[in-house]
């Protein structure tokens, strides 16, 4: 099952949704068709949001490190980042923040605990930072963040894992990837809410 069918699974009908990192809008749109759903998206880059603009996809130019906190007046139930959370500045306060804004968060993101990842810096095709921070949430850098790492995360910050999903390297659930998914699992889905 491909990660949009999932995150259109977990996501209710006309409920009300904001995507951050959303991209060109592709699954805003798919959402309004499939769950008539209101949507919003926030993207930084300007070329994605033309796209949304041309998609028909109300969407706002905010950076996600910056910006979250400007939708707390809004009532949204669900938020969702998909594969953007490794690239943000402090990833751990934009997940307090979404939840803060909405009462459910989807959350995607590449492990890179994968064994081809593992494998890919050994063979030095990766880059490895030299000094290992407290935790992987507290750097300044883009991380490099395991399904561990983002389940201890949780942990740590009070976040209830409501669904998960394991997917090897065709985007599937096996019983590999499930079994061990901090080596086998190539991506993770969660489904996260405040306790």
């Amino acid at each position: 099952m491909p990660i949009t069918e999932i995150i259109k699974n977990w996501v209710p009908s006309k409920s009300r949704v904001i995507d951050f990192g959303c991209g060109d809008g592709t699954l805003l749109c798919d959402l309004k068709a499939s769950k008539k759903i209101i949507g919003y998206g926030v993207e930084i880059d300007k070329d994605q949001i033309e796209l949304c603009i041309g998609n028909g996809v109300s969407v706002i130019e905010q950076d996600i490190d910056q910006g979250i906190q400007d939708f707390y007046s809004y009532d949204f139930d669900i938020a969702i980042m998909a594969s953007s959370i490794q690239c943000l500045k402090n990833p751990d306060i934009a997940l307090e923040r979404m939840l803060n804004i909405a009462d459910e968060c989807i959350v995607t993101l590449p492990n890179f605990g994968f064994w081809k990842c593992r494998l890919d810096i050994i063979l030095g095709k990766m880059p490895v930072t030299k000094s290992l921070p407290l935790s992987w949430y507290e750097t300044n850098n883009s991380h490099l963040c395991t399904i561990r790492d983002f389940e201890r995360l949780c942990d740590d910050r009070g976040f209830l894992i409501k669904k998960r999903k394991y997917l090897n390297h065709n985007y599937k659930q096996d019983w590999l990837s499930s079994l061990r998914p901090n080596l086998y699992a190539s991506e993770g889905v969660y489904l996260i809410a405040k306790k």
